[in-house]
């Protein structure tokens, strides 16, 4: 951890462990040949990473040595430090330290290994006097207590001067080498550990030597047998390496808890089969947004106790603040008050492009509910459903927590008068990478806003205009900013079509460059003309190459291709499209929906992801679910079951039917990740901090290892292997916000889908006829028209439908009618209650608008039966 000036404070009088042995100088004798490394990184070679500072101007390295400017007049040697976490330390091992180190024009330094988090008692330390050429340092020592995580830092404060400090060659040996790294995956019966919906599929994969079909139980939590039969031999398993088998118990349809699943001589972890499985899941998901939230308190009545912190980077020392923020050097001329939003990931930084998605999802995790038969129009997310402090405002929750977001994003925009006006901002974070863990409101780094990009600004420009359309029933005002902020910054982005964010921007924060920006185009485009119906952005949307293309990778979506946001969008929300484009829009879909389901076939273990090396990659649990979401927009679009069995199914992968028998999402499942990478929940480094909240997606196997400790721990491993629940792990079990975004989708199509029963047959169509707009816009004069398509009469009628932005109905007649949000409710008259089969049943209305597009409704439910629209 990084310690806040505050604490740094303790570090004068922090009790120093006994040391033996120990000698100093360049003429000490080395360690033996075969003592271990603990140090990653010590040559600087790979860069940068694992290595942070505070205090300091950025890292860097030059001519193969890692530099950093401290500022003159720092009070305390401690006052600015260069340091790495994760060093593990042997109680009664013997160690030498080493380092070259130079200044200019020349200071005090001193190396110290101590516990990262307070009391920061130190274990041994290293004083040097640099000068302008490098020297090394050196001494050896033993500890008295172990540390499988100490912290190494240079403290290189307390000169009247500036200084720029250099370090190389920084050693560690010593210790004990470690042990090989076997994980533990208990049963070799591989399931859902949360469970099975009662209807939907129910597989399970057993790891085994075997090579002929294995008999199998299904038992209750008293041990009766409940089903069985035999498995299906699979062979091996490209990604995991393992022989496996498959078997199907999907007949089963009970429900029950504790269910259990015995092949091989072998018990899985025990299950439920349960209509109500994810209902916790959709508020737990979305729960880890509010625990991400800058620039609020986090109330611990709402996600419990230990999770209470004070408000981050709101300009209370030690922070700098994010209420005046100043571009990097060269960058403008101006700073911006760029308060809330969402810690992106493990760090404190917060970036359009990924909040542009994140933001997407769970905005368009409600605007399903105005089109999904299976979403019941909204309830389930509607006011005081969620783990909010808005709740009870009359706003559906989960449009709450994404505006915590949107304000952030419409505050990175460049001002009116400034140079590159109405872009946005990529990114604000830290001027240097802080260590692990540190609180948000404890950070005491100077932020910085980095320059303009077209990627953030068509970001900004798709979810503002998706903002525009989703707030005007709730929040007129809020909506028109949103309206104003996403067509501003659209026209900038093709007035700067290249500006790319760059690679190397990549101190204290990640680069996320992007220099292919045509799918945000495209999504942008999208996102406009379904707000608005205007003309202009129809051009450039059909003008796109992403719009007859193939957007749908099989390796999923994410922040850096969202080409398939615009397509899914164009698919489901209602719009005016020519008839012929608008189905083979959708035929798209369901033709991906249909690949991923070929290749969950071809897998062993069910997930809709080719088993290749390249299809594990950083953050690739994500990619998955994003897999799974659009095989349940396909079943939104066909109620087809096929498709919502294979997004049902997909989850079983990411809650444990995997190579290591784990959960992937925290709380969830028998055995479950619970060390995510995270400054915020950083309790495997500090016991007085939380772990990450339940329903945290961890980012999950990464097979290029792209982080020291993953790659010392797992080189050589499996594709589906390449993971470990350590904090330390930031390539293969960091939290981010754009992957709980698509759980958060996921997890509410879940609990959409009860005991994922047989899809009803409709049994009756409804024709939406617009009779024109009235003279000078301002409202339109509507009807619907219900046919009984079934074999019973129906007695007593409810119809419902949502409008797509801010029509109200003013009047209706042959129904009594009420609305509330943008959706509709139309109940019988005393005279009209009655529809025969074969009949029919009309009412009108009269309804007002403020403009903006208008298509008709596309679901309309009868009695809560979504009907066949005509």
């Amino acid at each position: 951890m990084t310690p806040s000036p505050r604490r740094l404070a303790l570090l004068a009088a922090a009790t120093a462990v006994a040391l033996t042995a120990a000698t100093a100088g360049a003429a000490h004798a080395e360690p033996p040949p075969d003592a271990p490394e603990q140090i990653d990184n010590g040559d600087f070679s790979a860069g940068v990473s694992p290595w942070f500072s505070y205090g300091t101007g950025p890292l860097g390295v030059t001519d193969g040595r890692l530099c950093a400017t401290v500022p003159g007049g720092l009070a305390n040697p401690w006052d600015a430090g260069i340091g790495q976490d994760g060093v593990p330390l042997v109680a009664g091992a013997e160690y030498t330290l080493g380092f070259d180190v130079s200044a200019t024009p020349g200071t005090a330094v001193k190396a110290v290994l101590q516990l990262g988090t307070a009391p920061y008692t130190t274990y041994a330390s290293v004083d040097a006097t640099a000068g302008g050429t490098a020297q090394r340092f050196e001494k050896t020592f033993t500890v008295a207590e172990g540390n499988p995580a100490a912290q190494l830092i240079f403290q290189v404060g307390g000169s009247a001067a500036e200084q720029t400090v250099c370090l190389d060659d920084v050693s560690l040996r010593g210790g004990d080498p470690p042990e090989p790294y076997v994980p533990d995956t208990g049963p070799r019966v591989r399931v859902n550990q949360v469970g099975y919906l009662p209807g939907g599929p129910k597989n399970a994969t057993v790891v085994t030597s075997a090579t002929e079909a294995l008999p199998w139980q299904l038992r209750s939590a008293a041990g009766a047998i409940l089903a069985s039969g035999t498995t299906t031999p699979r062979g091996v398993d490209a990604a995991s390496g393992q022989n496996v088998q498959t078997l199907d118990f999907s007949s089963y349809r009970t429900p029950g808890a504790g269910l259990t699943l015995t092949v091989d001589g072998e018990t899985s972890h025990p299950f439920d089969i349960s209509g109500t499985l994810y209902d916790r899941l959709r508020a737990d998901s979305h729960q880890f947004f509010y625990a991400q939230r800058s620039g609020i308190t986090i109330d611990g009545d709402l996600i419990g106790a230990e999770y209470a912190r004070p408000a981050g980077h709101l300009g209370v020392a030690p922070n700098k603040g994010d209420t005046s923020v100043p571009c990097q050097p060269g960058v403008c001329d101006y700073s911006l008050d760029v308060r809330g939003g969402w810690y992106d990931a493990g760090d404190h930084g917060k970036y359009v492009v990924n909040g542009g998605i994140a933001t997407y999802q769970l905005l368009n995790t409600f605007e399903r509910t105005r089109t999904a038969a299976t979403a019941g129009h909204g309830a389930a997310l509607g006011d005081s459903t969620l783990r909010v402090p808005e709740r009870g405002n009359g706003v559906p929750d989960v449009l709450d927590e994404a505006r915590w977001e949107l304000e952030f994003l419409l505050r990175m925009q460049v001002p009116a008068g400034k140079p590159l006006a109405g872009m946005a901002h990529h990114k604000i974070h830290d001027r240097n990478w802080t260590g692990l863990p540190l609180a948000p409101h404890d950070d005491p780094e100077q932020r910085e806003l980095h320059p303009p990009s077209t990627a953030a600004t068509l970001n900004l420009a798709a979810v503002a205009a998706q903002c525009a359309r989703l707030f005007a029933p709730y929040d007129a005002a809020f909506a028109k900013r949103c309206g104003t902020a996403a067509k501003t910054a659209y026209a900038a982005a093709k007035a700067n079509p290249a500006r790319y964010a760059s690679p190397a921007d990549s101190t204290g924060g990640g680069a996320y460059d992007d220099t292919n920006v045509t799918d945000e185009f495209y999504w942008a485009a999208v996102e406009l003309y379904l707000t608005t119906g205007e003309q202009a952005y129809l051009v450039d949307l059909t003008a796109s190459a992403h719009h007859t293309g193939d957007v749908f990778d099989p390796r999923g979506f994410g922040w850096q291709g969202v080409a398939a946001l615009g397509r899914l969008d164009l698919a489901t929300v209602p719009n005016g499209l020519p008839a012929a484009d608008l189905a083979r829009v959708r035929a798209s879909v369901t033709a991906a929906a249909d690949a991923h389901l070929a290749e969950a076939a071809r897998q062993a273990y069910g997930l809709p992801m080719p088993g290749d090396a390249g299809s594990y990659f950083w953050g690739g649990n994500s990619n998955i679910i994003n897999n799974a979401v659009v095989l349940a927009t396909a079943f939104d679009l066909t109620r087809d079951a096929k498709y919502r069995d294979g997004a049902v199914q997909a989850m079983d992968y990411v809650l444990g039917r995997n190579a290591l028998n784990i959960s992937y999402v925290t709380g969830w499942g028998e055995h479950a990740a619970e060390n995510q990478h995270s400054r915020i929940f950083g309790h495997q480094l500090d016991p007085d901090l939380p772990k990450p909240p339940a329903g945290s997606l961890a980012g999950g196997p990464n097979a290029a290892l792209q982080d020291p400790f993953a790659a010392k721990l797992l080189a050589g491993c499996k594709p589906m292997f390449c993971y470990v629940d350590d904090i330390n792990s930031y390539a293969t079990n960091e939290v981010a916000i754009n992957w709980n975004s698509a759980l958060a989708w996921i997890a509410s199509f879940l609990a959409d889908q009860g005991d994922s029963a047989a899809v009803p047959a409709p049994t009756c169509s409804a024709t939406y006829t617009n009779y024109g707009t009235w003279q000078g816009g301002t409202g339109f004069t509507a009807q619907v028209t219900i046919r009984n398509t079934g074999t019973s009469t129906v007695d007593g009628w409810t119809a419902r439908f949502a409008f797509t932005g801010d029509q109200q109905v003013r009047e209706a007649w042959l129904a009594k009618a009420a609305q509330a949000g943008a959706t509709v409710t139309a109940k019988n008259e005393s005279y009209n209650a009655r529809i025969a089969p074969g009949g029919t049943v009309t009412f009108g209305f009269n309804a007002v608008t403020g403009g903006g597009a208008n298509p008709a409704p596309g679901l309309i439910t009868v009695n809560g039966a979504a009907c066949t629209l005509s």
